[in-house]
């Protein structure tokens, strides 16, 4: 039996190479970076592996020799000689005014006792802390230093929910940060990793030398597992799993490069507990992704033939932060292609993976329903559209949306006026069920039909309406269903095999509810 251990949420390098844990080999990028810059920033969901990159690079920079053994580098380092490290870690939490700073101050004393840095240089004021102690540490070890930072972000992030704390973190950083260009005498290499690509004019404006690898074809696998390390690391534990599944599930995560990536928490979770499901967004689903996707009138529905250049998927800032920009960042979105539409890169964007696209549609659904109380089991609206009872499938989606708390539709009236809204919601419900074969926003020579539900034999249709002043539902409902029979909506899944139905669906924005639906069978 093989003794390997998983090292599951274990981000030390010493550790995993010291107590008989697999280890994917990320010295080879490394080598690149450190041999041909200094000042770097890279930007990746949670979970993906940054502060295990972060300790590698410590262990490196510290001569830590034998933890190296056997990988990448150990023939091409220089192990005579080694960089004092400073590492900065933002995890704990900063929900109120005057957190972050005790933080820091904290967190700088601790790394000035371990330089012996004198008390007379210490100070109340970070950005002046943390200058005396990359001074002095260079002047007393005869080396410049090596700064990391973990997780710079998340002061931000933890208070994003409160704008005016949000900036109050954001400029403090700003400072802090921007102490690191003022000392560049005293460094030898700065690597900062994180979540989101905050603006750097607001944020790193007095970094303005950081190269950001976050989207360079080089780096892009510098986090995560690739196709060739699962076969050369984890080629004994992948018998008894369907490969092609484990990628439906879990691989699909690009920054640019040749070779998709895997989420490492999902991976390791799957080989330990051999069971398909949401490992990585079980670690947490961010609640303001919601809200901001609410607030831009974004739903999952959107996700489909997405485009967007990369300052647009690249830059946010507080009070300033788009849906698209957000989803992409965290992990929710990735590229899936690229073209130049004159000086512009566009990007194409789309969920990297099963896991994502549930976990998304689940989140979107908890946040409507407060906690994710749905009244209406997604397979019964799947089981009613096989049998064909749109009685009962009509009946059942009045329930779905009543179930909606007024006190929602009257917070984000301007969600509920518009058919894209209603359909999203559907959309997310059907996608509850596993694998469910579902296109949205499919294109055809005269426009693009809302929903198309496949199963087995059976096609359904969508076309969603909004209720007009002065007209029927019944009349609306029609023209939707001519709508799909006009522009071709539906004679792609024309085979001669199956079923195909149309389905007008119309909804008041007065009600929050569905109006009418009607049907029409070929």
């Amino acid at each position: 039996m093989n003794s390997r251990k998983f090292p599951i949420g274990i981000a030390n390098f010493r550790s995993i190479r010291t107590e008989d844990y697999y280890y994917v080999d990320k010295t080879p990028p490394i080598e690149k970076l450190i041999s041909q810059g200094r000042y770097y920033f890279l930007s990746r969901p949670r979970r993906f592996g940054k502060s295990l990159l972060l300790d590698t690079m410590l262990e490196l920079f510290k001569g830590s020799e034998p933890l190296f053994q056997g990988l990448h580098i150990h023939q091409r380092w220089d192990w005579s000689t080694t960089y004092p490290v400073v590492r900065l870690s933002f995890g704990s939490g900063y929900s109120k005014q005057g957190d972050l700073e005790s933080y820091v101050i904290n967190e700088l004393a601790a790394i000035a006792r371990s330089f012996d840095v004198p008390r007379e240089v210490y100070s109340d004021k970070g950005q002046e802390f943390f200058k005396n102690i990359l001074r002095h540490v260079h002047e007393f070890t005869g080396k410049q230093a090596v700064v990391l930072v973990d997780e710079y972000d998340k002061p931000i992030l933890d208070a994003i929910d409160n704008p005016k704390l949000a900036e109050s973190n954001r400029n403090y950083l700003q400072g802090l940060y921007g102490t690191i260009k003022d000392s560049q005498q005293h460094l030898r290499f700065v690597f900062i990793t994180g979540i989101t690509m905050f603006s750097k004019v607001s944020l790193f404006s007095a970094l303005n030398n950081l190269k950001d690898i976050s989207l360079d074809p080089r780096y892009s696998s510098i986090c995560g597992y690739t196709e060739h390390d699962l076969d050369n690391e984890f080629a004994s534990e992948l018998e008894g799993l369907d490969r092609d599944q484990i990628r439906h599930w879990y691989n699909g995560y690009s920054w640019c490069g040749e070779e998709k990536v895997y989420n490492p928490w999902a991976i390791l979770n799957l080989l330990d507990g051999r069971k398909f499901k949401a490992h990585w967004s079980a670690t947490g689903m961010p609640s303001f992704l919601y809200k901001v996707m609410m607030e831009r009138r974004f739903t999952p529905l959107d996700v489909s033939n997405l485009k967007a250049n990369e300052n647009f998927i690249s830059t946010i800032d507080v009070g300033n932060i788009g849906a698209e920009a957000l989803m992409f960042q965290s992990g929710y979105l990735t590229i899936t292609g690229e073209h130049l539409e004159g000086a512009k890169t566009i990007y194409e964007l789309d969920y990297p993976n099963l896991e994502v696209r549930e976990s998304l549609n689940d989140g979107y659904l908890e946040y409507l329903f407060e906690g994710g109380r749905i009244p209406v089991e997604p397979t019964r609206l799947l089981k009613l559209l096989e049998t064909e009872d749109f009685v009962g499938f009509e009946k059942t989606l009045r329930t779905l949306f009543s179930a909606i708390p007024h006190e929602w539709h009257a917070a984000n009236n301007r969600m509920g006026c518009y058919e894209g809204w209603y359909c999203s919601v559907l959309y997310s419900c059907l996608w509850d069920v596993v694998d469910t074969d579902i296109h949205a926003e499919e294109s055809s020579s005269r426009g693009r039909s809302d929903l198309a539900v496949i199963l087995d034999r059976q096609v359904f249709v969508f076309e969603c309406k909004m209720l007009s002043e002065g007209v029927k539902s019944d009349t609306i409902a029609s023209d939707a269903i001519e709508q799909i029979r006009g522009r071709g909506y539906s004679d792609k899944y024309r085979d001669g095999t199956r079923t195909i139905h149309l389905i007008g669906a119309v909804f008041d924005a007065e009600s929050k509810n569905l109006s009418a639906i009607k049907v029409e069978r070929r």
